[in-house]
């Protein structure tokens, strides 16, 4: 849904999952929506630098558009069996 070359910006609710209830603003209604939340890295025992430094670690969800809403707020449900 574009309009006149510019994004359409609509408001979007995440249902379900650890971004529950959480307002989005999302454009040209993408059909999957992925949120990323950071794990903590635990420091090595030994005291040895990890060569790995630097590495980022992020569990994944992702929340697909629910097509049935057809006007704001749109609804991403969380799917718990993706990726």
């Amino acid at each position: 849904m574009v309009n006149n070359g510019a994004p359409r910006w609509e408001t979007a609710i995440l249902d379900g999952g650890p971004a529950d209830g959480m307002r989005v603003r999302v454009a040209d209604r993408p059909s999957v929506l992925q949120v990323n939340r950071p794990c903590a890295i635990e420091d090595p025992q030994d005291g040895v630098r990890d060569p790995r430094e630097g590495v980022h670690v992020a569990a994944l969800h992702i929340y697909r558009r629910d097509l049935k809403v057809k006007s704001e707020p749109l609804r991403y449900g969380f799917d718990g069996v993706s990726p």
